[in-house]
């Protein structure tokens, strides 16, 4: 372990960490020195293929985790306190996409993306903070999205999950803030992930389409979305919180 990586020895949770951007995540804050938990629901099965595509895999362990479900996070955080006894990190970037507007969204569809994408987060964040307030400090990162910024008249409930993770962020910070704990929100653009491949078979054109309208010509890599999160967990951003990181190639500067 290097004596200038940001992170040695602090300990994280990225939830919805077993591919897209989650899998980076935990990438590169492992490279930063930190012990990661990878959180999803994947099956045990699955677990060796996660591991193979992590050459630390040392510092990196695995836990099954139901992000609408708040036994299953304190489970989690039980587990987390026994084999660590700290908490430094919390990534909340599990999460769901819907490709529906207003009218072909059913109620069944709506409570499930927001109990995934804002529901979880809230959970997530609210049973840190005791684990968090122990150690003195803590960064909570919450993985929000453009669209939880603007709207869309494609993906309705996507769109207001986002938007309450958004708003959350800020109103958990300005109570977390007296302990030290720091609580931000990162909002990418279209990340080339296969979350969104509902979007391109939606089209054969929309895909380039969607491509030309970004200012710097591309969609985001994983890779530049995790680097934002370092940037969060480690201490270069020591006098930040409620603040909310865009992401987005230029988008919402158009």
């Amino acid at each position: 372990m290097n004596d200038s990586n940001k992170l040695n020895d602090r300990v994280a949770i990225v939830t919805g960490g077993a591919g897209g951007i989650g899998k980076e995540i935990c990438k590169c804050l492992i490279a930063e020195g930190a012990k990661v938990i990878m959180a999803d629901l994947l099956e045990p099965p699955d677990i060796a293929t996660i591991s193979e595509t992590h050459p630390e895999a040392g510092e990196l362990t695995y836990f099954k985790l139901d992000v609408t479900d708040e036994k299953s996070w304190q489970d989690l955080y039980k587990y987390v306190d026994k084999q660590f006894k700290r908490l430094d990190i919390l990534v909340n970037n599990a999460g769901i996409y819907l490709l529906k507007d207003i009218e072909e969204t059913t109620l069944s569809d709506w409570q499930h993306v927001m109990n995934v994408n804002a529901t979880g987060v809230f959970i997530g964040t609210k049973l840190a903070l005791p684990l968090m307030r122990s150690t003195g400090s803590g960064s909570i990162i919450n993985i929000s999205s453009t669209s939880g910024i603007t709207g869309s008249p494609f993906e309705v409930a996507y769109t207001a999950s986002k938007g309450a993770v958004r708003l959350f962020t800020k109103s958990a910070a300005l109570h977390s803030a007296k302990d030290n704990i720091r609580i931000n929100s990162v909002h990418p653009a279209t990340t080339d992930t296969s979350m969104v491949d509902v979007i391109w078979e939606s089209s054969p054109t929309i895909r380039q389409t969607v491509t030309d309208n970004v200012p710097l010509g591309r969609l985001a890599e994983p890779s530049e979305i995790a680097k934002t999160v370092v940037f969060l967990a480690s201490d270069d951003s020591s006098y930040m919180t409620g603040s909310e990181l865009i992401v987005d190639g230029g988008m919402t500067a158009i």
